[in-house]
């Protein structure tokens, strides 16, 4: 107990907000430890209320930063910024996969680092704060986390569509075209992904629970290495 009322302060000391340990403990539980340890509850509810959170609050915010911007702009701003991949980023700028309660299945197969589970649990999360600190910690705490992928306007278009993104940033920069490599492991009902994408000599590389996910994940990782060389 005393070491993961440890772990529940080092998250909410990163996240900037007072969370309610129990509703902390249920948000970081995926469906999987649920299931293997009598049926508890787990954090889809949570996730629910706080992709709710989540969009409102990044609409607002986009409606109001932006003023001269059309509502097909906005959209796809906010699209970037709420998408899984995008999401996933972010719970790993935290370290939100060490803190999971995993199944010892998902655990094994690469769960802690897989783009759904990361996206969902940091909704969860963000729910959890809505229940324990209020709606205005709640969007505070978004907007905190989100920042970085609102404040740099390139990266929109990256976080919503990594490959495209990727390719493109490739022909500008007079590189070849990315190229792809994927594998997997796991049984054929809990498979994980694992993408290599290559320009020149310079790859990087994603995990994911579909092929899709998997290269989104590592396009996206390449695209930021080939940005900032750029």
């Amino acid at each position: 107990m005393a070491d993961a009322v440890i772990e529940h302060r080092v998250l909410t000391d990163k996240l900037g907000v007072d969370i309610d340990p129990e509703l902390l403990s249920v948000a970081l539980t995926h469906r999987s430890f649920a299931y293997e340890n009598g049926g508890i509850p787990h954090n889809e509810r949570l996730e629910f209320l706080g992709d709710s959170i989540l969009g409102q609050a990044v609409t607002v915010h986009l409606f109001v930063s932006h003023p001269d911007l059309e509502e097909g702009a906005l959209a796809k701003r906010r699209a970037s910024v709420v998408s899984t991949v995008a999401l996933a980023e972010v719970a790993r700028g935290i370290a939100l996969g060490a803190h999971l309660r995993l199944g010892r299945g998902e655990d094994q197969t690469g769960g802690r680092d897989k783009d759904s589970i990361l996206a969902d649990t940091m909704e969860a999360v963000i729910g959890a704060t809505y229940l324990s600190a209020g709606p205005d910690a709640a969007t505070a705490l978004v907007l905190r986390l989100v920042a970085p992928l609102m404040a740099d306007p390139d990266r929109y278009g990256a976080a919503m569509d990594p490959k495209t993104s990727l390719q493109e940033l490739a022909a500008r920069l007079g590189l070849s075209a990315p190229v792809y490599d994927v594998t997997a492991t796991g049984p054929d009902h809990n498979r994980v992904f694992t993408a290599t994408v290559a320009v020149g000599t310079t790859s990087g590389s994603g995990v994911g629970s579909s092929k899709k996910h998997a290269e989104m994940a590592a396009a996206l990782t390449l695209w930021r290495m080939l940005s900032e060389r750029a």
